[in-house]
């Protein structure tokens, strides 16, 4: 399966620059009003341009941020690295000194470049470090593989390094891990555990409503999965004969659930660049240019992911385990916990996240709190206007209650 997927991009990437080439000199030819057939063959250059996927992290380009109407420098480095992700640290001039959070992304086909909005809000209050996962399709098999502990080792690693008094907030996926990491540091009284953590949009029980994502991974057999799903890195790229989850299945799942509003995009994207609507047209490209930049995920991971986290609910039930420890959320007594969800998200619906109260019953009541965000989907739990105003200060808020 991998290896006709490599072997068609392969093929039509060519033909994709060609056509942005032609785009680009269309547009310029056509900066004319009157030109309206060189306009539409650059609309639709750009669309042939748009419609394929790239294996490569796009920037950040977060250069500056404003912070009550001023305008401050960014500063992106490397603080740590791996194998497998480097913990980037993003701060604003004059915030070198401001108290530190932790964002952990996804691993779940997309890279961690699809939080910029999240990473440039927090900026104004916070010096921001964010897991930046690198495609396993370029990780050479003498790495090592990666499965869910390893993840769970890199969380309790990166919050270590922030030391103590830091404030962790993960993004859907790997809330489980997350508070897995949070519960082991509590477990063994490590006193780096952190002052807060913020759950945004996660599977931590889905038994709870279940959507059609966690129907999917509950009406098949692992092994179903494994056969399927499963396939080994070309023997043209770095990875080769690594076992993964194929970053343009997962983005194919994702588009079938919403075909109809993607395909009005495409059209909305066309119509835009005819009528002169750049900045309409220019939000629309740069939303999907992100959506297709796509990334593998390690195949031990995947599997592991698809048997504890959605068939059997393992953190929910009591019954995961790290490296043969039972993880026990309730040993968890110092950290604020808030727990943020969208009223539409149809990737992990409502309650999925509010469980962790339940688990995390060594809290204090004053000590946890949730957020239900009417009318937001899964993006708009973490991107856009009601995570800027809406759902931010309730973040900010809640840090500043656990310092």
């Amino acid at each position: 399966m991998y290896q006709y997927y490599q072997a068609y991009a392969d093929l039509t990437d060519p033909v994709r620059m060609l056509a942005a080439n032609a785009e680009r000199i269309l547009t310029a030819w056509g900066s004319n009003a009157t030109a309206s057939p060189i306009k539409r063959m650059a609309a639709y250059y750009e669309l042939v341009t748009l419609a394929g996927f790239t294996h490569t992290r796009p920037d950040y380009g977060i250069k500056t941020v404003d912070v009550r109407g001023e305008t401050k420098m960014v500063t992106e480095t490397v603080v740590l690295d791996t194998p497998f992700c480097s913990l980037l640290r993003f701060t604003r001039k004059g915030g070198e000194d401001a108290p530190k959070v932790l964002l952990l992304a996804p691993m779940s086909g997309h890279f961690a470049t699809l939080l910029r909005g999240t990473v440039r809000t927090l900026l104004k209050d916070y010096q921001v470090y964010i897991s930046d996962w690198k495609n396993v399709r370029d990780i050479p098999v003498s790495a090592g593989p990666f499965d869910l502990d390893d993840f769970i080792d890199h969380v309790i690693r990166f919050i270590k390094f922030l030391g103590p008094q830091s404030h962790v907030m993960a993004v859907c996926q790997p809330t489980v891990p997350t508070l897995a990491a949070v519960a082991l540091m509590a477990q063994d009284k490590d006193p780096d555990q952190p002052a807060s953590l913020t759950l945004m949009a996660g599977p931590i029980d889905t038994r709870i409503s279940p959507t059609v994502v966690n129907k999917l991974a509950t009406d098949h057999p692992l092994e179903w999965f494994r056969d399927k799903l499963v396939g080994i890195v070309p023997g043209t790229l770095k990875g080769s004969g690594r076992l993964v989850y194929p970053g343009f299945l997962q983005l194919a799942a994702f588009m079938s659930m919403n075909l109809e509003r993607h395909a009005k995009s495409f059209a909305d994207l066309f119509k835009h660049r005819l009528e002169g609507e750049f900045e309409k047209a220019d939000t629309i490209r740069d939303f999907y240019k992100e959506y297709f930049a796509i990334m593998d995920l390690s195949g031990e991971f995947y599997l592991q992911t698809i048997k504890s986290v959605f068939q059997d609910a393992a953190l929910a039930q009591g019954q995961l385990t790290y490296r043969g420890r039972l993880i026990e959320p309730r040993a968890i007594k110092r950290t604020f916990l808030l727990t943020v969800e969208g009223e539409r998200d149809d990737i992990c619906a409502i309650g999925q996240t509010l469980a962790a109260h339940d688990l995390c019953s060594g809290l204090r009541p004053y000590m946890k709190s949730h957020h239900m965000e009417p009318g937001a989907g899964h993006y708009g739990v973490f991107n856009g206007k009601r995570w800027d105003n809406r759902i931010y200060p309730k973040v900010r808020d809640h840090i500043q209650a656990s310092v």
